[in-house]
């Protein structure tokens, strides 16, 4: 294998665009960061501007090239990431006629019930994910809100293909979605890898505005003179197709066999297992099932919106003019409390529960005394994130009854720190393991784009001696024994919740 060659990884996400160039041992050596403009306008709807997104990763391109002391020569493809349950329409020229609606953009709400209609299980088997807020009630939503728009959309694609395929001067023709999106298209057969011509017709869209499928790693193109003078980089730099950000991220943190778990302990709270098998959650409804990266795997998943993001919350309440006060100090206090913060339940859906879908459902603190602290307060969101994590869990052992996890690989935020580590290692009695690198979609893009244009070999293996494993917490006995019983009556607290929250939000 030849050395000192390098590749270009993109990571389009919803707070901004990360670039960074990646060496041929999976090095991350320099990286710039674009920040995103969400637009938000009331009534649900979060946009963002097609050509701001392109020019984040143009930009970004750019800046790294800039400072980076290497021969562009030597840099082999690139490959990209992107948000994954958003869509946005292009015409035969590749001209965005519409914004990128965003997976954050709840205005489509009205059209579950349709699709719900047609048969909400049949929907589950096919696609492997629940009704949500996804491509099929958004392009629903174009379709009858904004006709006039829907008969200029040409095809239906993500982020990551619209950036690719102007970097590469494609046509509509050209358009594709990578199967690893397949399972939020709302209209894909997700087993099958092809698009369902029951759901399409029965919901009366046309086909011809549904993109190729295609596998992460298909050249779809090269960088045009135009665009490789702009960013810096030589003209003719293979692109490969890419992913979705969640596929990439889990392919990243070295989750290349069944029986192992992630946890993405970001601002959304994901837990996402490995499996061989394909059995959607028809039952509960809970699991959304996306393929991996890998053909051979699946990787069913589950998530808090803006789990996270209730710490970074509850962070921000405690600061003052005189004092801020962060992460360390409230991990430290929250150490000294005891297991299931004396008695403190915290429920971190803040807009809804996402997985099962539950709208009414809202955050809220339950058996607060005089005896609590923010101490307690802060403990008591923690576990909870660790309860709704053995909702998922449970709920994907009862798919698989054979399967067995022996590690959680966690990245993100909440990878720093030993506590929540080790009450989420408690509650699932499942061993986390932290890795040596956060950036795991980023590594994922470069190895995904050298696999694409024979570099790599082997996928699993290249990835496998990338990934190293750091710190590891190991679940204790007794504190698991303790939290079953409060994991069970999270779960009951839910239940009872919601037809509180539906009597108020009437």
């Amino acid at each position: 294998m030849a050395q000192n060659q390098y590749f270009i990884g993109v990571d389009i996400g919803t707070q901004g665009t990360k670039v960074s160039l990646i060496n041929d041992h999976g090095v991350i050596l320099t990286s710039s960061f674009q920040s995103s403009n969400l637009i938000r306008q009331g009534n649900g709807i979060v946009e963002q501007n097609p050509e701001e997104m392109f020019s984040s990763v143009v930009n970004g391109i750019k800046d790294v090239i800039n400072r980076s002391n290497i021969d562009i020569r030597k840099i082999l493809a690139l490959g990209m990431d992107g948000q994954m349950a958003g869509i946005m329409g292009i015409d035969q020229d590749w001209n965005a006629v519409t914004p990128y609606d965003s997976w954050l953009d709840t205005r489509c709400e009205k059209y579950m019930p349709m699709i719900k209609e047609w048969g909400e299980e049949d929907f589950i088997r096919i696609t492997g994910c629940p009704v949500t807020y996804a491509h099929g009630p958004k392009i629903l939503w174009w379709k009858y809100e904004r006709p006039d728009v829907y008969k200029k959309i040409d095809k239906f694609i993500l982020p990551t293909a619209y950036v690719a395929g102007r970097l590469a001067g494609l046509n509509a023709e050209n358009a594709y979605i990578d199967y690893t999106h397949l399972h939020f298209s709302g209209f894909g057969d997700l087993l099958h890898n092809t698009w369902s011509e029951d759901l399409l017709q029965t919901l009366k869209v046309n086909k011809d505005k549904m993109p190729k499928i295609v596998s992460p790693w298909d050249i779809i193109g090269h960088l045009t003179k135009q665009y490789a003078e702009k960013c810096g980089l030589v003209e003719g730099i293979p692109i490969v197709a890419g992913c979705g950000d969640t596929a990439a991220t889990i392919l990243g943190a070295g989750v290349t066999s069944k029986g192992t778990i992630l946890d993405v302990a970001g601002t959304a709270s994901v837990l996402s297992s490995c499996v061989d098998e394909y059995k959607p959650d028809i039952e509960t409804k809970t699991l959304i099932y996306a393929r991996s990266v890998l053909p051979s795997l699946w990787t069913p998943l589950a998530y808090i919106n803006g789990g996270g993001q209730c710490l970074a919350w509850f962070r921000d309440l405690q600061h003052s003019e005189q004092k801020k006060i962060g992460f360390d100090q409230l991990n430290a206090g929250a150490a000294q409390v005891k297991e299931g913060s004396n008695g403190l339940f915290f429920i971190p859906h803040f807009a809804g529960r996402v997985c099962p879908n539950n709208p009414l459902l809202r955050g809220s603190w339950l058996g607060l005394d005089w005896s609590h602290n923010k101490f307690h307060m802060y403990r008591s969101i923690l576990e909870s994130i660790a309860y709704e994590y053995k909702c998922y869990l449970d709920t994907i052992k009862e798919l698989i009854k054979d399967i067995e996890f022996t590690n959680v690989n966690v990245v993100g935020g909440g990878a720093k720190s030993d506590l929540f580590n080790s009450v989420k290692a408690d509650v699932l009695n499942v061993p986390y393991t932290t890795l040596n690198n956060n950036d795991t979609a980023i590594v994922a893009n470069a190895v995904i784009a050298g696999y694409g244009i024979g570099f790599y070999q082997d996928i699993p293996q290249t990835m496998n001696r990338i990934v190293r494993k750091n710190k590891r917490y190991v679940p204790k006995v007794e504190n698991h024994h303790f939290y079953k019983q409060y994991a069970e009556s999270y779960k009951e607290i839910l239940e009872s919740l919601t037809p509180i929250y539906q009597k108020i939000q009437c």
